[in-house]
């Protein structure tokens, strides 16, 4: 008898196989995402220019994935959904390749964009795909799956990538990130059933989008949180070396932890998510907060610093999760996609803003306030929530 029990929380396999393979693209399109942030150094060597010049790899690949996520996203909706999905690794796949040829910064920089336009595709149909592939009861298990990819892909993929490159030159590493996801494509080529197409999604549908209350909330609690975390993140391994004083093999454990703690979020997303999805949401963004307001206090000793790190990846990580969740649950089966775009470039807004702020205060200030700076950033969020949650107490608050 427990054996049965336990057989009806678990996937069935029939459904599973293909999820995995999404979640393998998920890890594959992380892992490229960051990877060049370890490759700079051989980069720019290569090609004989500065590190912070061959940086723009890494900035206009956000501000492409910012721009053209919606655009792409109303361009391809129509198009059954495990086509674009193998359309989409296709491309990505090409133009790691082309990276890896590529014998100039300008050929770099157009493979790159490339693998920016396909990684824009990717996540705005990752989430709905996911759960399309599995019965209802098992939606959040398979967002908590995609999540967990990402993860892997920080602790894995970026040092993984990083080892490649110091032995073999950073074009392996391309080489190999492309091999892996012509892996990946063929894989989902057997596995993945036909879904059904796309519908048509009109662009005169968006203003629909952000009018829902309970999406509106969402795109702006995913700015101020993306920018929140990214003002401190992005100087997060500076701020280890110079204001922790932590060795730099610390520094790469402590990061690993980081990563680590995503899955820790992805299991507890998958667990309790549909028990309280308010309060969950909720309680990401008020313990990023305190993170981020704990980051200095935390730096005086290594206990402390890997504690805080342990909560706000958890929380992160669980965070996207339940956005990604609340958006499924607000959207059809044709507006999902499209909603997922726009979350997906109002994120690389907060990104791109975030990373900005935070270089702002280090210039301005000092290295050591990036953390504050965040928690002044996701104030707003903090405070929207709070009065929203005493609007719904007084039965004021609307159906959301």
């Amino acid at each position: 008898m427990p054996s049965t029990v336990a057989e009806k929380h678990k996937i069935p396999l029939k459904q599973f196989l293909p999820l995995l393979g999404v979640t393998c693209a998920a890890f594959i399109f992380n892992t490229s995402e960051f990877m060049p942030i370890g490759l700079l150094t051989g980069i720019a060597a290569d090609f004989h220019m500065t590190e912070a010049g061959a940086g723009r790899v890494i900035s206009v690949y956000a501000w492409v994935v910012m721009a053209l996520s919606l655009p792409l996203m109303l361009l391809v909706c129509r198009m059954e959904m495990k086509r674009l999905m193998l359309a989409t690794v296709a491309v990505f796949s090409t133009c790691q390749m082309l990276s890896a040829a590529s014998t100039g910064f300008a050929g770099l920089m157009a493979a790159r964009i490339g693998v920016a336009c396909a990684h824009a595709v990717f996540w705005s149909i990752a989430a709905p795909m996911a759960v399309r592939l599995v019965a209802e009861e098992f939606r959040s298990k398979a967002l908590g799956m995609i999540v967990a990819g990402t993860s892997i892909a920080m602790i894995l993929g970026l040092p993984f990538g990083r080892m490649i490159g110091l032995a073999v030159g950073w074009r392996a590493t391309f080489v190999g990130v492309g091999a892996f996801g012509f892996t990946v494509m063929a894989y989902l080529l057997f596995v993945t059933p036909r879904l059904s197409g796309g519908q048509s999604f009109s662009v005169k549908r968006l203003p629909e989008l952000f009018k829902t209350p309970a999406l509106a909330g969402i795109f702006a609690l995913t700015l101020t949180t993306a920018g929140a975390y990214y003002t401190a993140y992005s100087y997060i391994e500076p701020f280890l070396l110079q204001t922790a004083q932590l060795p730099d093999g610390t520094v790469t454990a402590v990061l690993s932890v980081f990563g680590a703690s995503g899955l820790i979020g992805s299991k507890l997303f998958s667990k309790y998510y549909d028990k309280a999805p308010r309060l969950f949401l909720k309680s990401t963004v008020f313990t990023i907060a305190a993170a981020l307001l704990s980051l200095y206090p935390a730096s005086a000793g290594l206990p402390s610093v890997v504690l805080l790190f342990v909560l706000w990846g958890t929380a992160a990580t669980a965070f996207n999760a339940a956005c990604q969740a609340r958006i499924i649950q607000e959207t059809d089966e044709s507006a999902s996609a499209v909603a997922m775009s726009i979350f997906s470039g109002i994120f690389n807004m907060g990104i791109a803003a975030g990373t900005m702020f935070g270089g702002a205060v280090c210039t301005r200030y000092a290295l050591s306030w990036v953390g504050v700076a965040g928690a002044l950033v996701i104030l707003p969020a903090v405070a929207f929530l709070l009065f929203a949650g005493m609007k719904r107490k007084r039965g004021l608050q609307p159906q959301s």
